[in-house]
């Protein structure tokens, strides 16, 4: 028989199900955790004109909503499309209200729950398939991907160097993989990281994926051998350890990191606005409750703090930062927080428009490519931005698939096509690091690390 909890039973006794069940979900835990999104929507809406907006922004204030794209209610703009997931006991009224205020929606799931199923398949035949071969191809929890970098490190000793660079908020090690030959001491290097934001699984997905075809082509493939014998790769497949952990355990579609706030119930910071380059300033959140918070003060976050530390102790040699992030098919570089051009354009424009040329031309997915203020929103306290700040010039953040069709909950089935045509984007990026490019422009640019 099902069980019937009510919601503050249910929230309390989940959480203390999560706690005993640290790695695997007790059956009453998975009972929950499974059913927790039955009868949730998320609607596509799309208002008209500045009147449309202000309206939509006060029903959603109204309505039990989680914004998926854009991330923050300010952000809305006119005919622009603004992705809802709504609660089971709203999605009626919400429907009502839109039809009754003439603004255009649809809805793109009707049962947010069966996505969610379809998306994470049969874990146990997930974990039969794990046991004699990792599947890449399959998403993975925070233990079995920290289990993968630990093999892959005792398998690839040659090519592959595996080290922590801190804790998080709750006591997890941030793992990182080196990728390279080590002939060379002073190499150039590149940092890419993934699961910045914990519900967007694509992520860590592609960082596997990386370093499965780094390894697995270095003998036959000339172009990845002269990348891994003359540049350093740094990959930290899972940079929000906690969330990513809560998000396999409790909420599917948790943001930020897990830190407690004195003040308030709310718990989390956004990780990509809490880097110190305008802090919380337009596009970040001050209060603690909201997705895109800034947090208490620049680098509050551990996990952050350990990257910044990271970053700079290498910055001489890390001439390439890329982030990966998930939905809306967007390859973005600096700047997020103001509307003006980079110093070095020219040079980074030609490596993201050779890189989504490269990335189409697996599938013929098309990106769109500019400064993500204005291809797709200002945020303030990015790592985008303080990396560049910083005197990495080439700095990067992939939205990888789709558009919004799945949005978080990109199939199984499409990461092989996802991985690969990215995997052609972040190889012709590293390319270009070997080539000569103007970086004169970057002399008197005012770094701030």
């Amino acid at each position: 028989m099902p069980l019937d909890f009510s919601n503050t039973f249910r929230a309390s006794f989940l959480l203390g199900c999560v706690i005993i069940c640290s790695n695997v979900l007790c059956p009453v835990c998975a009972y929950l955790y499974n059913n927790r999104y039955a009868g949730d929507q998320v609607f596509r809406i799309t208002p008209r004109d500045e009147d449309e907006v202000q309206v939509l922004q006060t029903l959603l204030q109204h309505h039990k909503v989680n914004l998926w794209q854009p991330n923050s209610a300010s952000l809305i703009r006119h005919n622009a499309t603004v992705d809802v997931h709504v609660g089971r006991n709203s999605t009626r009224g919400l429907r009502e209200r839109l039809q009754g205020e003439h603004i255009h929606f649809k809805v793109f799931i009707s049962n947010l729950q069966k996505e969610i199923e379809k998306q994470s398949g049969n874990r146990s035949s997930r974990k039969r398939r794990s046991e004699s071969q990792y599947d890449y191809e399959v998403y993975h929890s925070l233990e079995e991907i920290q289990r993968w970098m630990f093999e892959m490190n005792r398998t690839h000793s040659h090519l592959v160097d595996m080290f922590s660079i801190g804790k998080s908020y709750e006591g997890r090690p941030l793992y990182v993989l080196q990728l390279g030959k080590r002939a060379r001491p002073h190499k150039k290097s590149v940092w890419i990281d993934c699961g910045v934001h914990a519900r967007e699984w694509i992520g860590p997905a592609f960082c596997q994926w990386f370093v499965k075809e780094a390894l697995q082509s270095y003998q036959y493939d000339w172009a990845m051998r002269r990348l891994m014998n003359q540049l350093n790769f740094y990959i930290m497949p899972v940079f929000n350890v906690d969330g990513y952990h809560f998000s396999w355990t409790t909420d599917r579609f948790w943001r930020k990191t897990r830190s407690k706030n004195a003040k308030y119930p709310c718990r989390g910071v956004d990780a990509n606005r809490n880097w110190k380059v305008k802090w919380c300033e337009e596009g970040a959140s001050s209060h603690p409750c909201d997705d895109t918070y800034c947090g208490p003060f620049p680098e509050s976050e551990p996990e952050v703090k350990a990257v910044v530390k990271f970053l700079r102790k290498h910055k001489k040699r890390v001439k390439a930062y890329i982030s990966i992030h998930a939905y809306a098919q967007m390859l973005l570089y600096p700047y997020s927080y103001k509307y003006a051009t980079i110093p070095n354009f020219n040079c980074v424009e030609s490596a993201a428009h050779s890189a989504v040329t490269a990335l189409y031309s697996a599938y013929g997915v098309r990106y769109r490519y500019g400064p993500a203020s204005t291809t797709l929103y200002v945020s303030s306290g990015s790592s985008m931005d303080w990396a560049y700040r910083n005197g990495i010039p080439y700095a990067f953040a992939f939205e990888l698939r789709d558009t919004g069709y799945f949005g978080f909950l990109l199939p199984e089935s499409l990461i092989n096509p996802t991985c690969t045509e990215t995997m052609r984007a972040v190889k012709t990026i590293a390319s270009g690091l070997l080539k000569k490019c103007d970086e004169t422009a970057m002399d008197s640019f005012p770094f701030i690390g």
